[in-house]
This record gives structure tokens, sequence and C-alpha cells, in this order.
């Protein structure tokens, strides 16, 4: 399906996206504390996603690696992608079970977010001093 949101002006493919989100990936776009890829390198929807959060120094989170899953349905960028931590984390945007709720970690969902920006914010937070007042959960997972 085709991105009709209004914010860029420009309506891309759906798999055009994310082909672009991928190739961000693996060619290691940012800092290298966030990482995104297939799940599965067959999947020729890429609809499942396997990323990593590293830990920001001097924080609860540092020198911890973090394993997070996206899913983007068929309607992604349109529709949010599902959003879910397999490493035990405790932070505000994140449910018992893992589960991010992207409502409270960027507002309001907009056609242009991708997956890195998901990674960034979650990363971010992770580097807010009154979030280090959460109890973290005993390293496992989910």
């Amino acid at each position: 399906m085709a991105n009709k949101g209004a914010s860029q002006g420009v309506v891309v493919p759906r798999n055009f996206r994310l082909l672009n989100e991928l190739e961000r990936g693996e060619k290691g776009s940012g800092d290298g504390t966030v990482s995104w890829g297939l799940e599965d390198d067959s999947d020729y929807t890429l609809s499942s996603w396997t990323c990593t959060i590293i830990g920001p120094t001097n924080t609860p989170f540092d020198a911890k690696i973090y394993t997070v899953n996206i899913h983007c349905d068929r309607d992604y960028p349109v529709n949010q992608p599902t959003v879910t931590f397999k490493s035990k984390i405790a932070l505000p945007c994140v449910d018992e079970k893992g589960a991010v709720k992207l409502s409270k970690l960027l507002g309001d969902w907009k056609d242009y977010f991708t997956i890195q920006a998901i990674l960034i914010a979650l990363r971010n937070q992770m580097k807010v001093k009154e979030n280090w007042k959460c109890q973290q959960p005993r390293e496992g997972y989910y």
C-alpha cells in the first residue's frame, strides 16, 4: 500500500519506503548505538524486524544490549508498527509484557517516522534521569 500521508507531499510505496529503511540499517546509519534489520532475510513483505539498542553510558542501562522487535503491517507507514522489547526493561512507555506504547513515546503517529526514529526515541528515554528511578528487572527476556 502506498504512503498516503500529506506530510511529505510525495506518495512512496510501502516496500520502497521499507527497502530504504533496510538499506540505512545495513549501512549502519547513525552513531552505532541502534541497529535494525529484517528478522528473516527471505521476508519479502519486509514486515518483521529485529533491532538492537545499546544502553547509554552512565545510566542504569549502561553496557546492556536491548533487543526490540518491530512489525510493520501492510499499511505501514500510514499505520504505526507494533514495537516490542524482547529484553526486559522498565520504562514508562513499555508495558509489563514489553510492548511499547508509541503514543507515550512519540505522541501522535506520523507517517514520516522511521524505524530508526523509534529506536533513537527509545534510547533517549533511557537517558532521561526521571526514568532512572524505574526499578529495572533482572536481565532476561519476555
